[in-house]
């Protein structure tokens, strides 16, 4: 039987959470941006925190919004969550966290839930806090607002292929154009332009005072097996050093051999493992 109940959090223990997501600044880093930015008011954080302990001693949260992502949960604190949301209608698109939360928590909730459109188990989680020894490609740059337009096709390829579904069914893609935007007009998008085509792009998706992380990296197919990857994908952890933050980080699939050699290039090392449930 549980003996300490799940609550949602708000905004009088937002220190307690901020001491937890410090204690796990790569994995957490995504809630970390949202706590800092929004705090933990549902209305404003468009999502809620759920906390596992006492008010003295806050042991676990997990963040339930667009994503469903635990972090710092123990088994304990994985039953306790599965137990609060398998009465509750699934509104996020995945889950997303350490491997071991990520898969207790499905094998919970996928009766509840189910079928999960993905599982992906293993997620090696990389990050760096070097410049790259290897030279950084030097037209790779920050994507300019009036860039917009060329970076769009090239995102939404990318999302297509790596998440499987086109971000533009559910809405015509508005929702997902405004996202490029937002990352483009605030120096988080990198592209290398071609006559005027993106080959290679990348984002800083996540930004915290911990942590850089890096998604949507992509380059285009007839580009692909050129080598270009890993002197852009420098050029992409020089700038967020030196510019954003102490340390960049990203999340790969275990089965993308060529993309973990270009961050083992780039100085990536291995700090975790996550997964994703993909809806």
């Amino acid at each position: 039987m549980l003996t300490v109940p799940v609550r949602q959090l708000g905004e009088s223990e937002r220190r307690a959470v901020e001491r937890l997501l410090d204690l796990d600044p790569y994995a957490g880093a995504q809630v970390a941006e949202r706590v800092a930015a929004r705090g933990l008011a549902w209305w404003r954080a468009e999502g809620r925190i759920l906390g596992y302990g006492s008010r003295r001693n806050l042991e676990s949260i997990c963040w339930l919004g667009g994503n469903l992502t635990p972090v710092l949960a123990s088994e304990s604190a994985v039953e306790a969550f599965a137990d609060q949301l398998s009465a509750e209608e699934r509104l996020c698109s995945s889950i997303v966290g350490r491997a071991d939360a990520v898969l207790g928590l499905w094998d919970r909730l996928s009766v509840h839930w189910g079928p999960a459109r993905d599982v992906r188990p293993n997620q090696p989680l990389l990050a760096t806090d070097a410049l790259p020894a290897v030279a950084p490609d030097p037209d790779v740059r920050r994507v300019r607002g009036s860039e917009v337009d060329r970076l769009f096709p090239a995102a939404v390829a990318m999302y297509t292929e790596e998440v499987g579904v086109s971000p533009l069914a559910e809405d015509g893609g508005r929702g997902y154009r405004r996202r490029v935007g937002d990352l483009v007009r605030a120096g988080r998008a990198y592209a290398r332009f071609v006559d005027g085509k993106v080959v290679f792009k990348a984002e800083l998706a996540v930004v915290t005072r911990r942590t850089a992380q890096v998604q949507g990296v992509w380059v285009a197919p007839e580009w692909r097996g050129r080598g270009i990857a890993t002197a852009a994908m420098a050029a992409v952890v020089r700038d967020a050093l030196e510019r954003v933050a102490p340390t960049v980080s990203l999340y790969v699939n275990d089965f993308n051999l060529p993309a973990r050699r270009v961050y083992e290039r780039c100085g990536f090392r291995p700090v975790g493992t996550l997964a994703t449930v993909l809806f």
